[in-house]
């Protein structure tokens, strides 16, 4: 059932996509879904682009409130695009494409997603499961000594069960036993535990013994009557001292439909509660300042902070910063009165300066800052004269600052200091706590970040795509826009890539990086700031504006179009950008540049985490590169082991078809070549090595090449084939058995052709007639790289009009389905259908017969070589 419902539409713009980030995460926060924010907005943030940017229409994002989840969906009026799909293996096939990518984080983060379509457009949906609470859990109260636990009587008057220290229970009253059938007698003295169903899954949360040691707690859970059943009951638990100073706990119960009876109000406004008042104690300082409830966020803690700082000292503007890790730079977190789009996240120095002015580990006062110009860098600009600042401190580690600004000069003095160091004293802690609790959360997505994009660059050896991915995981999550320039060997950084969360910006920012010297290719680790692209961009705008303006044109220039480009590029890449190196084995192989639109910078955890994902993108990169050389260098030698293209033989038609099994193979281990011996005479050959892969290839190349030889200088078809056999016996360990069929053809006058052949161990050639007859053309003879002494003979055929000569290598007949094999009569069953085709519709035949004998893709090497004498034409 739905509980609560936000709605909001944004304008088909790039920038909408932020405001609807925004949108989300305060309606989530005000739900108190703090868990789930960071999800949901990273969701909607991919989806509103798709309907803003890619759709190019307006965008419905509504929130749904349930009471275990939440649902977001964002809705364009663009029915006829459909959203892009893309199937597993083709992600980000082309560079420029985000096509998907939404859907994609749609299927690894949320719980349930979907798409939905209506005559008037289209929705994208996502849910997200809230974390599961302790069960029943209202409210609860911290562990307490026993000296400060409240005095009760021995006889609780409205009290249903009392438990000792142990959870046995010692008293039980007559309500109890008329409400769940258990006389006194029987009851006193066991554990509470035992009649108690507790509705929460053992280790994940709060348990009955734990909230039995509470000082305060209040809940719902069941307790077994008479008869077995669970009856739920909303119980009040309440730590207390008996009589005899032992700690106790008392349970008062009442059935869950009454709980109004036991229920405790909500706290009040002024921050006390129940049982301050009983003991008459003040409000805790902290709740005088922040106010109650206090913020559950740092962001909503911090900005209540320089509020009420700012109130307290009737001052103009305040700020907070917090301290990196490192206590060397204060970062800019909020403020009020100031303006904060331009201040949020900047860093400056914890030591600006010698003594205590200069340093933010003091509290400091400037009456008036014109008299001390760049005292605080921060207010430079502002209108802001006078400051008191002042350290956050825990432990004695400075964690920040907390500071409070007026336009008056002269307006805060060392008292005004006493007050706001004991405000900041009193909210150290929290602000540190909320800090680290925020830190954690963003180190638990950071290293759930950097698993995924490992994974995804990993996943492919592709420069193009790796460079793809490189940009693609970081807009928008780490950045607005992101370029990677890449650096060969001695040479300059070229600009390889360039992508803005808004995809109109991306020409206009990769002309302007164009025009702009890359930075310098620094080894040395972590980001720095580059300051050309911003400066660039003002100055292109400037220039652009005055143009249009007709200042500085020339007399009778046309004026100058809007500068509209120009301006829009300005503010995309005019906040602060940032270059990381891309180092791999020790050498820079690229750059990583990240930016920021107009008045934004970076926070320290989003470079720390940039930094991380640059270290392990140079490394894909230069996996990539590596592989695309090595693969160039494999095709090339490959190729040369190919045969070149086939000779015209007269009155013969010659087609060849070859596979080598492996992907990226080009050469395995069957082979074939056609060449010519002397005039009128062609030698041809199709063989097997024992093996596939590179090592099969290289005696696949020693066998085509001494044939050539051998054949050229006169030797016959057996006396090649015996020199052949010595040469691979000498390769020793390296050699390989060879299968094969070598012959000579020789066209004769009358339109036949005469073959000499040898067959060495390898399939024997087949013959088909003209009437369909198929019959073996060759007695097969011992294998090649076996035994030192051959004794081969040549087998002269002739090759009548209409005959067709199939040699294959065993890939093709040995190609299996389960137990079934094509083998030799398969094959000459398929050749005995091949009457009347040509030469390479023979091959064809044979080709598609091999892949349909079987599902699974062919896992050996396969050579077809068909040969066929043309028919004469009638006169």
């Amino acid at each position: 059932m739905i509980t609560a419902r936000a709605a909001a539409t944004f304008e088909p713009v790039g920038r909408s996509v932020a405001v609807a980030r925004a949108f989300v995460r305060d309606t989530l926060h005000g739900w108190g879904f703090a868990d789930v924010v960071d999800d949901a907005v990273v969701l909607t943030s991919e989806l509103v682009t798709n309907a803003v940017v890619h759709a190019g229409t307006a965008a419905d994002v509504q929130c749904l409130r349930y009471d275990t989840a939440v649902r977001v969906e964002v809705a364009d009026h663009y029915p006829e695009r459909e959203v892009p799909m893309q199937t597993r293996g083709r992600q980000f096939r082309e560079t420029d494409n985000e096509g998907g990518r939404g859907l994609l984080l749609c299927a690894a983060l949320a719980s349930r997603w979907g798409v939905e379509y209506s005559g008037s457009g289209k929705h994208v949906w996502f849910q997200l499961d809230l974390p599961e609470r302790p069960a029943g859990t209202h409210s609860a109260g911290p562990v307490l000594p026993a000296a400060d636990l409240p005095v009760a009587d021995e006889r609780v008057r409205v009290a249903v069960v009392q438990v000792d220290r142990l959870g046995a229970i010692t008293r039980w009253n007559d309500d109890a036993a008329e409400l769940f059938g258990h006389a006194a007698a029987d009851i006193v003295g066991k554990s509470l535990a035992d009649l108690a169903a507790w509705p929460q899954t053992p280790g994940t949360g709060i348990g009955l013994v734990d909230a039995l040691q509470l000082s305060r707690w209040e809940g719902t859970y069941g307790l077994r009557d008479g008869g077995g059943r669970v009856l739920p009951v909303y119980g009040s638990h309440l730590r207390v001292r008996d009589s005899a100073g032992e700690p106790s706990t008392v349970c008062l119960l009442v059935r869950a439909d009454e709980r109004a009876v036991l229920q405790s109000p909500s706290r009040g406004s002024n921050g006390t509660d129940a049982h301050a008042s009983q003991r008459g104690k003040a409000t805790d300082a902290f709740e005088v300042f922040i106010g109650s409830p206090a913020p559950d966020d740092l962001d909503g803690l911090l900005q209540r902070t320089v509020e009420r700082a700012r109130d307290m000292l009737d001052g103009d503007a305040a700020y907070l910063l917090l301290a990196t890790d490192d206590e060397t730079e204060l970062e800019v977190r909020a403020s009020t009165g100031l303006p904060s789009a331009r201040q949020r996240f900047a860093r400056v120095p914890v030591e600006a300066g010698t003594g205590r002015y200069g340093s933010a580990r003091m509290p400091a006062v400037h009456e008036d800052l014109t008299a001390v110009p760049g005292a605080v860098p921060l207010l430079s600009g502002t209108g802001m004269r006078s400051v008191v600042t002042v350290p956050l401190k825990v432990e004695g580690r400075l964690t920040g600052s907390l500071g409070v600004a007026a336009e008056a000069p002269g307006r805060y003095s060392n008292q005004e200091a006493l007050r706001l160091q004991f405000a900041a004293d009193r909210i150290a802690l929290a602000v540190e706590s909320a800090r680290l609790t925020e830190l954690e959360r963003l180190r638990r997505g950071s290293l759930s970040f950097l698993v995924e994009a490992s994974d995804l660059l990993a996943g492919t050896l592709e420069r193009d795509q790796t460079l793809a991915l490189m940009a693609q995981m970081t807009v928008p999550t780490l950045a607005s826009w992101c370029a990677v320039y890449t650096i060969a060997e001695q040479s300059e950084p070229e600009l390889a890539f360039v992508l803005h969360e808004d995809e109109d910006r991306i020409d206009g920012i990769k002309a302007l990086l164009q025009q702009v010297r890359p930075p310098e290719p620094d080894p040395t680790p972590g980001a720095r700031i580059w300051t050309a692209p911003s400066d660039a961009a003002h100055s292109s705008a400037l220039r652009a504006s005055l143009r249009s303006l007709g200042v500085g044109a020339a007399a009778g220039a046309r004026p100058a179009s809007a500068p509209g480009i120009a301006l829009a590029t300005a503010a995309a890449v005019g906040g602060e950008t940032v270059v990381l190196p891309l180092v791999a084995r020790n050498r820079v192989i690229g750059l990583l540049t990240l930016g920021k639109p107009s008045d934004e910078r970076f926070r320290q955890e989003i470079l720390e985490l940039a930094e991380d994902l640059s270290r392990r993108a140079a490394l894909a990169l230069d996996n990539a590169r590596l592989y695309s050389e090595r693969t160039a260098i494999s095709q090339a030698l490959q190729r040369s082991l190919l045969p070149p293209e086939l000779p015209n033989i007269p009155n013969v038609e010659v087609e060849v078809v070859y596979r080598a099994a492996g992907e990226g193979n080009e050469v395995g281990g069957d082979f074939y070549d056609l060449f010519p011996i002397r005039e009128g005479c062609w030698g041809f050959a199709i063989g097997d090595v024992c093996g596939t892969g590179p090592e099969a290839a290289a005696v696949t190349g020693l066998a085509r090449h001494a044939l050539r030889l051998l054949a050229r200088e006169g030797f016959g078809g057996p006396a090649v084939l015996e020199l052949l056999n010595a040469a691979i016996l000498d390769e020793g360990a390296r050699s390989r058995f060879l299968t094969l069929l070598y012959g000579e053809l020789w066209p004769q006058e009358d339109g036949s052709a005469e073959l000499r052949m040898v067959c060495a161990g390898h399939p024997l050639p087949l013959r088909l007639r003209p009437d369909g007859s198929v019959e073996p053309a060759a007695e097969p003879q011992p294998l090649l790289g076996v035994m030192d002494d051959l004794d081969l003979y040549e087998q002269s055929v002739v090759l009548d009009p209409g005959d067709v000569l199939l040699c294959v290598t065993d890939g093709v007949t040995e190609r299996r389905e389960g137990s079934r094999m094509l083998g030799d009569d398969g094959l000459a069953d398929v050749l005995a259908t091949c009457t009347g085709l040509t030469a390479g519709a023979v091959a064809a035949r044979i080709q598609r017969a091999v892949e349909r004998f079987a599902a699974d893709a062919p896992s050996d090497d396969m050579a077809i070589l068909a040969m066929r004498v043309p028919e004469l034409l009638q006169p």
